[in-house]
């Protein structure tokens, strides 16, 4: 059961450079990656269901479980209600669980089992990481997992609401075929996808009731008013909590006619961290890359990639560049680092412990074009950084711009073992040349 697209990490750096060139002064700008570093808020599938919950969305019953005991009391609650088995659903953030294998070797993220087995199954997901098509092969750690009711559905169908910015309104993407790759049947049977704009500015700010029965009618529900709610349940959802995404996948109706939304992903706008506390606060860091937790703390803008080579960049423009050229060479990027317009001291010094900390790094590079940011308020924030964290990998750097001389000079005689660049291309040989030795 797909989720997004989230492709590999190499495929991580071409990241939205809408923001590039507005907002110079702080931050020039925050990369959007594909595995959602910064400005979208991916919460679990039992932490969605509660939220949905709330607004009145009809969601299968079940129990989010962090140890088997627990696993054990909701699968004989569930018995209490009558069924004989439990769906057993690891909570990782990300898609194609059904599909995915545990690290240990035991297949499946999702389980569909008799009660009595629920404690046995849930031991072997808990604790263990699950690697799917959409994970990286480093995978994700099961730390929770979901106990629900077994459904019996007649249909499946697919429903989301996402912000579209061609229109810039909300959008609803439905198509009665659900449970299965929503990109592929767009591509097979695009007759099969209905599209429905939500006009915000209306001053019921919904969407309008006919639009709803008529998306019932298309999706053939049963019970068409009762859909109709359910869609405008979904939408007051994304609404008020400043959802980027909801997609429901399936969107199932029972055997006797009643709607639920099985499953769902949603995504919330980072921007809005301010006016959604209690939502912020269920962000779960245990499935992010601990480096770019971190470099977040102090504002830097950090995306972590496979190669060895450090960069420590000012500007996302001149941070691709940095990339682009290493690749060229031979090389390959430990990561995308870009520390801003005016970088303080303190954010060169932690930028620099989170490239030193990281095992894989094998000599680092420094390009920094001093505009804002003067060259020896960089140098000296450099030097320190070395002598705070101690150095052990080669050490790059190359300066242009305001004060420049000055700061070359404090490098200089800094005692340590810094080798300047005379430009980029320089910079890029010799950190090339370094990773390959050490």
């Amino acid at each position: 059961h797909h989720h997004h697209h989230h492709h590999n990490n190499n495929r991580r750096r071409w990241m939205d450079l809408g923001g590039c060139l507005e907002g110079r002064g702080r931050r020039a700008m925050t990369p959007t990656t594909t595995g959602g570093a910064r400005r979208f808020l991916h919460v679990h599938e039992y932490q969605g269901a509660d939220i949905m919950r709330k607004f009145g969305v009809r969601v299968p019953d079940s129990i989010a479980c962090a140890t088997a005991g627990e696993v054990q009391k909701a699968s004989e609650q569930m018995k209490c209600l009558g069924d004989d088995e439990v769906v057993v659903k690891s909570q990782i953030l990300a898609g194609g669980r059904g599909l995915g294998t545990f690290k240990s070797g035991f297949k499946g993220g999702v389980h569909i089992v008799k009660n009595e087995e629920a404690r046995e199954t849930a031991e072997k997901m808990l604790g263990n990481i699950l690697v799917t098509k959409q994970s990286g092969p480093e995978g994700k750690p099961v730390n929770a997992v979901l106990v629900a009711r077994k459904m019996k559905f007649a249909k499946e169908m697919y429903f989301a609401i996402l912000l579209d910015r061609k229109s810039a309104k909300p959008m609803i993407i439905a198509s009665a075929e659900g449970g299965t790759s929503i990109e592929d049947l767009a591509e097979s049977n695009p007759e099969k996808i209905i599209k429905k704009y939500i006009d915000i500015n209306d001053e019921n700010g919904g969407i309008k009731r006919e639009d709803a029965l008529d998306l019932a009618e298309k999706l053939g529900c049963t019970d068409k008013d009762d859909a109709a709610k359910q869609f405008q349940a979904l939408y007051e959802t994304f609404k008020k909590t400043d959802c980027t995404m909801i997609e429901v996948n399936p969107m199932a109706e029972t055997t006797d006619g009643v709607l639920y939304a099985a499953d769902a992903k949603l995504n919330f706008d980072d921007n809005a961290e301010y006016r959604q506390k209690d939502i912020f606060s269920q962000r779960d860091t245990s499935q992010e890359d601990a480096r770019e937790v971190e470099a977040a703390k102090y504002d830097l803008n950090y995306i972590g990639l496979d190669g060895n080579i450090g960069c420590m960049v000012n500007g996302a423009g001149l941070a691709m560049a940095t990339m682009d050229i290493i690749q060229g060479k031979g090389g390959s990027p430990a990561n995308f680092l870009d520390v801003g317009g005016n970088a303080s001291e303190e954010q060169v010094v932690e930028a620099f412990k989170i490239l030193n900390k990281d095992p894989k790094v094998k000599a680092i590079l420094v390009n920094i074009f001093g505009g804002i940011m003067k060259c020896d308020v960089i140098a000296s924030g450099i030097v320190n950084a070395v002598k705070v964290v101690g150095l052990n990998i080669p050490l790059v750097v190359r300066l242009e711009g305001t004060n420049v001389e000055e700061g070359r000079r404090i490098m200089r005689h800094s005692g340590l073992n810094i080798e300047a660049a005379k430009d980029l291309d320089d910079a890029a040989d010799k950190a090339v040349k370094a990773s390959v030795i050490a």
